[in-house]
């Protein structure tokens, strides 16, 4: 953050008016860390935490280009009929996303993403 690391802490203290879904393609976004062994938590749970139905985090480094492909393909799978984004379908979304990835984009890439939530 550009102005100093933000907390899990300040995650979860946060006031999120009806936070519904959260995609976090950035490294690690899964799992703890040992230089902060006060959080016993991980990224994604915090936002769930915070309140977010629905989230999709990394479970170790994603290449940024598969990333954007990943996520570009995976906001198409979640619009539901009407043209709406529809947080339930996370779930289903990532996992069609994969599927039409998968001759793509290298396994290592295809399994990193995890969704926790509804």
């Amino acid at each position: 953050m550009s102005d100093g690391p933000l907390t899990i802490r300040e995650i979860i203290r946060s006031q999120w008016q009806n936070p519904e879904f959260a995609f976090l393609s950035a490294c690690h976004t899964t799992v703890g860390h040992e230089s902060s062994p006060d959080e016993a938590i991980h990224l994604a749970a915090a936002m769930q935490f915070a309140g977010f139905r629905s989230v999709i985090g990394s479970m170790w480094s994603v290449d940024d280009k598969v990333a954007g492909e990943i996520v570009s393909a995976f906001y198409d799978n979640l619009v539901d009929g009407s043209g709406r984004l529809d947080c339930t379908r996370a779930a289903v979304a990532l996992h069609e996303t994969m599927k039409a990835l998968r001759k793509k984009v290298p396994l290592e890439q295809q399994i990193v993403f995890i969704h926790i939530g509804v």
